[in-house]
């Protein structure tokens, strides 16, 4: 897999946003990468030494939508919460991601 397939995009929540302060940073991720592969992408793409991942399969909710109120579920993703070597950053905002 390339860097572009497993990298999805960054989780901009308040909870992510404070982590960054400690050096972690929440992306989405392809479902199939493991997390050799999610360090790897990181790496590759921000240029920055990957200390720690851990990863977390985000179960879709049921959802009631429509005229009859039918039930919708929405898709499971997985989520990568990503720790730098001390010293490292990433700038999300200016990489374009």
């Amino acid at each position: 897999m390339k860097a572009k397939d497993i990298l999805k995009k960054p989780v901009v929540t308040e909870k992510a946003s404070q982590d960054t302060a400690w050096g972690r940073y929440v992306f989405e991720v392809d479902r199939q990468a493991n997390k050799l592969d999610i360090a790897r992408a990181v790496e590759e793409t921000f240029g920055v030494k990957v200390k720690r991942v851990r990863t977390i399969m985000v179960h879709g909710k049921t959802k009631r939508s429509g005229r009859y109120r039918r039930q919708i579920k929405q898709a499971n993703w997985k989520k990568a919460i990503v720790e730098l070597v001390e010293g490292e950053k990433i700038d999300l905002l200016e990489s374009g991601e």
